[in-house]
């Protein structure tokens, strides 16, 4: 039989603690000590190899071994080490180390090790909570990083603390924490064309009042004329998970208010178009010239100016289409909108309003404009620009009691791949199909999940 010594510390022959244990804690050496195993190696009492060095390696267990640690136990200096100097500008992480990450003065790169094993950790953390401001960008080194290499993962929320482990090539390094375990190598699941119109402005207020500019248009589906107003844009991509929110601009009501701004916004997507400016005023296409007020003037590739009017008739200007100023086609007409196939049909939208007139109405330009007053006839009040066009309203008569028309609300129409298509959305946009693609019109705001 085995005999068993109990004892809490074991000394040399100098008195010095070499084996102690005091409150669970057992102590091999003191510090300054090397602990030598010779030749190299523990064994138990079969003659298996417990604990092994080869050169600077310690090695515990042999392979197929489970090693254990009690319960409540914990290794004192071991797993992450965290680093002493704080990280104010790029370096490159290493496997088994934590980092202090201050970004007060400049945003920072942190490119992750170019070669990497199953179950290499490495964790960071917000050091002066100012992530928010100046974030943080991971160069993968073409490791995968929740199985992608691209985009590049970006941590910017104040005071966060990431832990990310190597879970072999398929996907990577993968974050165990991060706050909320953010999903931050998105992918694209789709190449969406957009058309987004806001609201139009109304028409003037003012004894001849201007008509009301149609609201801003932008469109990627084909080609528009450039400059002023409608330009062609590049199709845009949405990202797999994503929310993207849908805002529907209200036209400006009589008398005398500018159109709401529509847009789409989410993940990698920012597209606003401005809303349409009341007569008088400047939008995303102008409002036409009132009796004092100037033209307004459009926003570029978004719509054109207000026109001027003439002396004669008192004739106000006409406000600024999507396709033209307003007064091309003759004192105080609207400015014509412009075509679109986006659904698979062509239709015009984002006309300007008409422009108020002694003796005959204005009529407002293609694609839904407002007609402008006739003043000596009580029977043509100016009208309001078509809902959902984002066309402008026409110009009234602040003598004649003639506010002036509404302008019009706009609209945001998105073509989908119908194989990419998820049919997730609010908003109860309209759903049909055109060929291979499946085309959504937001006429009220909504969102569309990727």
């Amino acid at each position: 039989m085995a005999s068993i010594i109990k004892v809490d510390t074991i000394q040399d022959q100098d008195g010095n603690n070499i084996i102690n244990e005091n409150a669970n804690t057992i102590t091999i050496g003191k510090s300054g000590d090397s602990v030598n195993v010779t030749p190299g190696a523990i064994k138990d009492s079969s003659g298996n190899v417990i604990i092994s060095k080869s050169g600077t390696a310690v090695t515990i267990g042999a392979s197929g071994d489970t090693v254990s640690v009690a319960s409540g136990a914990e290794f004192v200096g071991g797993g992450i080490q965290w680093q002493s100097d704080i990280k104010t500008s790029a370096f490159t992480a290493v496997a088994g180390e934590g980092y202090w990450i201050n970004t007060t003065s400049a945003a920072i790169t942190m490119t992750l090790p170019a070669s990497a094993s199953v179950g290499d950790t490495i964790e960071f953390s917000d050091y002066a909570r100012t992530w928010g401001d100046n974030a943080v960008t991971i160069n993968t080194n073409s490791l995968n990083f929740q199985g992608a290499t691209s985009p590049s993962p970006v941590y910017d929320t104040n005071g966060q603390s990431v832990r990310i482990v190597y879970s072999g090539a398929t996907q990577g390094w993968i974050p165990t924490s991060d706050d909320d375990v953010t999903y931050e190598t998105p992918q694209v699941s789709a190449t969406v064309d957009f058309l987004i119109i806001a609201g139009g402005g109304s028409g003037g207020n003012a004894e001849s009042a201007g008509g009301g500019g149609a609201g801003g248009y932008r469109n990627s589906y084909s080609t528009e004329p450039s400059g002023g107003g409608g330009s062609s844009e590049s199709s845009v991509d949405l990202f797999g998970s994503s929310v993207y929110t849908i805002t529907v601009g209200a036209g400006g009501a009589a008398p005398g208010s500018d159109g709401s701004d529509s847009s789409i916004t989410g993940t990698g997507v920012s597209l606003t178009s401005i809303g349409g400016g009341t007569g008088g005023a400047d939008g995303g296409s102008g409002g036409g010239e009132n009796n004092s007020p100037p033209a307004g003037s459009g926003t570029a590739n978004q719509g054109f100016g207000g026109g001027t009017g003439e002396t004669p008739q008192n004739t106000a200007g006409g406000g600024g289409g999507a396709g033209e100023v307003g007064d091309t086609d003759g004192a105080g007409h609207g400015g014509d909108g412009l075509s679109s196939s986006i659904t698979g049909s062509a239709v015009t939208r984002a006309g300007g309003g008409g422009g108020c007139r002694d003796n005959e109405s204005r009529p407002g330009g293609t694609g839904g404009g407002g007609n402008g007053r006739r003043k000596d006839l009580p029977s043509t009040p100016a009208t309001s620009g078509t809902n959902n066009t984002g066309s402008g309203g026409g110009g009234g008569s602040s003598g004649q009691g003639d506010a002036g028309g509404n302008g019009g609300s706009g609209v945001v129409i998105m073509r989908i791949p119908t194989a990419d298509y998820t049919g997730t959305t609010t908003g109860s946009p309209t759903v049909s199909i055109d060929g291979t693609d499946t085309v959504l019109v937001y006429n009220s705001s909504g969102t569309y999940t990727a």
